[in-house]
């Protein structure tokens, strides 16, 4: 019994420690976001709840509903089961954090450019340029706020402490199934989605984004691909964004969807089709394999084997 809960060194499986996150976020989660609905209903305006909740202003808190408790329990995971700090999350401020997210926002810029240009050569779909009005300032800044704050829920969520934890026991190539695939179906949610290439895109956006971190065992290099794809998918090419298009209501660009939908997506956006496919197997080899970037050693070791911080006292169960 002990070997099966606990390994060599002493510390609860993966496995379990994954477990208990899980559980542990989904109550919280649970708890806070119908404390907050409650309320909000109950103090506010029915007109100022609908503006809130159901107009933009609803997608920035619901990415601080989600970032937060995935934060705090995830450094709780990491402290109480594996003796780590906060910087073992992947937030720190290492050396090249910057480069590193701002070369992943050209990254997941370029790629989504990729998966348009393909899709528009094969018929797809069409782009024309939009009339540039204050509305697109106003979506140019509004969609950034929103869709880096997205960005970094997801992230903290998916390639946190879930995909880290089992890291530090499974190769990366396995580890970023249990990860990946929960990032797919919670996608499903959303409008306009295409049976399929749906689900099948986003498990290959979430092993990308999984890749992006194992390449540099940080979270800010796949938060700059996640924003970069969604924020000029959005905003510059105006295709919706994972089904959603209130979020950028004056892009750069007019997106027409001009069939077959497993080609361009459809309603869904560029995300729901083989163009995309192909955008994400390139854009997740190119992370592989380039030399552009490099983990730091001390972001490194926190995932690099099971016990990474074996000064810390521990004491192994009998």
């Amino acid at each position: 019994m002990t070997d099966f809960f606990y390994n060599g060194a002493g510390r609860l499986r993966s496995v379990w420690r994954l477990a208990l996150f899980v559980a542990a976020y989904v109550a919280v989660v649970t708890v806070v976001f119908m404390v907050t609905e409650f309320a909000a209903a109950l103090l506010l305006p029915p007109k100022v709840y609908k503006l809130i909740f159901e107009g933009t202003p609803g997608f920035i808190i619901q990415s601080f509903l989600l970032f937060i408790p995935a934060a705090l329990i995830g450094w709780g995971c990491a402290l109480m089961l594996e003796d780590l700090p906060w910087r073992s999350l992947g937030w720190a401020r290492h050396r090249g954090w910057l480069h590193d997210a701002l070369f992943g926002a050209l990254v997941g810029g370029v790629a989504v450019c990729v998966a348009a240009l393909v899709g528009a050569a094969v018929g797809g779909y069409r782009f024309s340029v939009a009339a540039l009005t204050a509305g697109f300032a106003k979506t140019l800044v509004g969609s950034f706020v929103i869709f880096l704050l997205g960005a970094a829920a997801e992230e903290m969520l998916f390639r946190g402490y879930p995909l880290q934890t089992l890291m530090r026991s499974w190769p990366v190539w396995l580890a970023l199934l249990p990860v990946s695939v929960p990032f797919a179906l919670v996608h499903l949610a959303n409008p306009n989605v295409v049976p399929g290439f749906t689900f099948a895109n986003t498990v290959l956006a979430g092993a990308w984004l999984c890749v992006a971190y194992w390449r540099t065992r940080s979270l800010w290099f796949p938060l700059g691909l996640h924003f970069g794809w969604n924020w000029v998918q959005g905003a510059l090419l105006g295709s919706p964004v994972s089904g959603l298009t209130g979020i950028t209501p004056h892009p750069l660009l007019r997106f027409a969807d001009a069939g077959p939908a497993w080609v361009g997506g459809g309603a869904y956006g560029i995300e729901g089709g083989a163009a995309c496919t192909l955008a994400l197997v390139v854009a997740t080899l190119f992370t592989w394999r380039t030399g552009l970037l490099k983990a730091d050693p001390e972001m490194r070791q926190y995932t690099a084997r099971e016990n990474p911080n074996p000064q810390a006292p521990h004491v192994t169960p009998t």
